[in-house]
């Protein structure tokens, strides 16, 4: 487990980069302490600003600033910055063509103990469907660390789906990150694993079990789920002839969706999901959320099993 936060991480890059550049504000809606940025706000008290619970009035300043030639992130938690607020990022962000950076924080079922009401687990298929939106998803702290000024310097919206606590390292210091390139983390024959978030982790784990049952699996982190790695996503399909996807969303909409899209078009090939199947969260902590809606390592592994008997087929 890295000793890092994820939001101690990405607080850490901005305060850098608002030093390097003073282009760079940042605008919270009442969840400085939640995002981890009230550091910020002490330091930058001319460049850090708190809207309130009015999100949708952030999103409205954001996009002001950057017609103005700044470079605006707004903070607050996954569901009130992208499906409470959708319209002002279609208007205002999108269709203006602004740039400006949207940080959704402990999307999905990391909302844990806030229950099923903030549980942002249909705002990946909300910001897929705005023009020009890209949306990228973090696995780990030295993935986001990298990332931060690579999403600095792309002239463009972009959603930031950012898990708030510490996550197991997926990759290590020589990790060289591009946003629009997939991750290749294990190559394999016989089925293909495509996952985001915190499902990478659950899908190195089942790594391990599938190599027990014999079953040699390739495993891709699609951590840019919008514009999706179309180029890895086919090459990988053709190569094994089925696929699971695993993603803390719901399977309508999100990673599952994008990739279907994709090899529906190009590579039609046998699969299936792991996700939110269609449902609303509920309050708890998330090794039984994952149990709950069966996104375990052993759900992954049984996935697998199911689209390569139905390959056979």
């Amino acid at each position: 487990m890295s000793s890092r936060e994820m939001r101690e991480v990405f607080s850490t890059s901005l305060k850098q980069m608002m030093e390097q550049d003073k282009r760079i504000v940042l605008v919270d809606a009442d969840l400085a302490k939640a995002s981890g940025t009230t550091g910020i706000h002490a330091e930058f008290s001319e460049r850090a600003m708190d809207c309130g619970v009015a999100e949708a009035n952030m999103v409205s300043i954001a996009a002001g600033l950057a017609s103005y030639g700044y470079i605006p992130y707004i903070t607050t938690f996954a569901p009130f910055a992208t499906r409470r607020v959708c319209d002002q990022l279609a208007i205002s962000v999108c269709y203006a063509r602004q740039n400006v950076k949207i940080v959704g924080t402990d999307p999905g079922i990391a909302a844990e103990l806030n229950g099923g009401t903030h549980m942002g687990l249909e705002d990946i298929g909300v910001i897929r469907s705005l023009v020009g939106m890209v949306i990228f998803e973090p696995v780990d702290a030295i993935q986001l660390e990298k990332a931060m000024p690579v999403i600095r310097d792309y002239e463009g919206p972009v959603y930031i789906r950012l898990f708030r606590k510490a996550l197991p390292d997926v990759f290590d210091a020589s990790y060289t990150f591009d946003l629009f390139k997939a991750d290749t983390i294990k190559e394999g024959r016989d089925v293909t694993i495509f996952a985001s978030g915190i499902m990478v982790q659950e899908s190195v784990e089942a790594l391990a079990l599938l190599r027990e049952a014999g079953i040699d699996a390739e495993l891709i982190n699609i951590h840019t789920i919008k514009p999706i790695d179309r180029e890895s996503v086919v090459r990988s399909a053709e190569k094994t002839g089925c696929v699971v996807t695993a993603e803390n969303h719901s399977t309508i909409g999100g990673l599952y969706s994008a990739v279907a899209e994709v090899l529906s078009a190009e590579c039609p090939t046998v699969m299936t999901a792991i996700g939110m199947d269609n449902a609303f969260g509920e309050v708890g902590k998330i090794p039984y959320l994952k149990q709950r809606y069966r996104m375990t390592k052993e759900d992954i592994v049984g996935a697998c099993r199911e689209v390569i008997a139905k390959k056979k087929k």
